[in-house]
């Protein structure tokens, strides 16, 4: 089973969590906030742009669990 993988680049100020690697491309969800999805529009992670301005507030990411993909589970 692959891991999540969590990446978050303090200069951009961009957290990215990744669920499953493979090709697919980014879709707003909210502001700053993008899931990222394959091709047959299951999501494979999500990312939050200006991150830091989210720290202190309650942040809530909309993702769709029914089309959510991981490695373990196709």
């Amino acid at each position: 089973m692959e891991a999540i993988k969590v990446w978050y680049d303090r200069e951009g100020d961009f957290l990215e969590i990744v669920f499953k690697e493979a090709k697919g491309y980014f879709r707003e969800v909210a502001e700053d906030i993008y899931e990222r999805v394959d091709e047959e529009g299951n999501v494979i992670g999500f990312a939050i742009f200006n991150f830091s301005r989210h720290e202190k507030e309650s942040l809530t990411v909309p993702l769709k669990l029914s089309r959510l993909v991981t490695a373990g589970n196709p």
